[in-house]
């Protein structure tokens, strides 16, 4: 095992965090892991770093389960894999490819670990895509005293609905190992691109949009008039690209969601079929995912309230377009998982790729958060927000059996930080 002490300070993937960690711990074996967590007094674990907010941090030991054995085990009978909780989506995405198979769904970039982005519900797009936690089918994990822990959703036919507070886990449960996932044969998608799709037709008919294909994004910047749009279209399906998507037309070249920058990084696009995982996500993983010095917000909302929500951002957009990279917007099907923003409402996520200048950026978020707030605004666990947690988790029906949930699992809270206690404070 390998421990940096503080000396050298460790940061999350965008730099905007420097976590408080007395060590940071990468055991290469799950027995030494178990030993590592029953001594440790508080524990919390690093996945890829990609989160903007202090989920992941602690004052305690952080671990990272990166170094764990590489595990990928298929089980077809179950339409499943099992897979090491620290394996980027990109590798997992290469063996299951190998293999004839395919997750259905994948975030913007697949850089990110299978346990960190589950447990946080991040999520790729589609009116009937739920966030990527919705395919965990069991979880192991570490608990407190060193303790092997095995989760299934098939495991209590008697209580079908108590696994679905545990793949939206904040790591609050213990240290989660392996995970296995939902998986489907393989499909082909296409990637297309349209711009000059005007904001105006967009809000009258949201749903033109994000129903034109199996997975939609629409970038802006919520100032200038129109937008881009990227459409992922599954080759099993029927429906072919459209010739135009509202007034928005078919691209002539490769593009970046930020505007300027060049498409090098991206996935292959202009229509040219390829297998789901080098389509689904919008940049290679072989490659710098987005910007790069950026920090990083989403908010989650019912779906019927994109006309009031894009209409109080284009209200903003003075403000927000000079500190802005890109905004994207995604939408995300419904699902009971406790925690996930999309519990139980078709969602519309609202993403803000910013300037890595938090000083301007903060009061700018907060009027967003201001705006969007009274529409049901939920946000996203992994990224920054300016209310405090306790506020968001309000809105949360589960919220009080995920707190039992954590009571059963770890009753000394050895697995909460500063972010996870904070949901319950006051």
């Amino acid at each position: 095992m390998s421990s940096d002490s503080r000396p050298e300070p460790f940061t999350n993937w965008a730099g905007n965090v420097t976590f408080s960690a007395e060590r940071l711990c990468r055991p290469t074996g799950l027995d030494e892991l178990r030993r590592l967590v029953a001594d440790a007094p508080s524990v919390r674990v690093l996945g890829t770093g990609h989160s903007f907010n202090h989920v992941a941090d602690t004052t305690g030991t952080l671990v990272s389960v990166a170094g764990l054995p590489p595990r990928f085990e298929v089980d077809r009978d179950r339409a499943t894999v099992t897979v090491a909780a620290g394996l980027p989506y990109a590798r997992v995405a290469e063996l299951l490819q190998a293999q004839g198979l395919a997750l259905a769904n994948l975030a913007s970039l697949p850089h990110i670990s299978v346990g960190g982005a589950t447990a946080t519900a991040t999520h790729g797009s589609g009116d009937g895509n739920r966030s990527l936690a919705s395919a965990v089918a069991g979880l192991e994990l570490v608990g407190p005293d060193g303790d092997l822990v095995r989760l299934d959703r098939d495991a209590d036919p008697a209580d079908p609905a108590g696994f679905a507070g545990t793949p939206v886990h904040l790591g609050a449960l213990g240290v989660v190992t392996a995970v296995t996932l939902d998986v489907e044969p393989s499909y082909d998608v296409a990637q297309h691109v349209y711009t000059g799709l005007s904001l105006d037709a967009f809000a009258a008919d949201p749903s033109a949009v994000s129903s034109a294909a199996y997975s939609v994004s629409v970038f802006t910047n919520w100032h200038a008039p129109t937008a881009d749009v990227w459409l992922k279209r599954r080759l099993d399906a029927t429906a072919p690209a459209p010739a135009t998507l509202l007034d928005a037309v078919p691209a002539d070249r490769p593009l970046h969601p930020i505007p300027g920058v060049p498409a090098d990084h991206c996935t292959v696009q202009l229509g040219v079929p390829g297998p789901w995982h080098e389509r689904l996500p919008h940049f290679r993983p072989d490659a710098t995912p987005s910007a790069g010095a950026e920090l990083q917000s989403e908010f989650w909302l019912p779906r019927p309230a994109a006309p009031a929500a894009f209409a109080a951002l284009r209200a903003l957009g003075a403000r927000i377009a000079p500190l802005l990279q890109i905004s994207e917007v995604r939408t995300v099907a419904a699902e009971d998982l406790w925690l996930s923003p999309a519990y139980r409402r078709d969602s519309l996520a609202l993403h803000f790729t910013w300037v890595k200048d938090w000083a301007a950026v903060a009061p700018v978020l907060a009027a967003v958060e201001a705006a969007l707030t009274p529409l049901g605004a939920r946000p996203h666990w992994g990224k920054l927000f300016t209310a405090a947690p306790g506020a968001a988790v309000a809105d949360y029906e589960r919220a009080s059996d995920f707190r039992k949930l954590m009571d059963r699992h770890d009753p000394e809270g050895k697995f909460r930080n500063a972010f996870v206690r904070s949901l319950y404070a006051g």
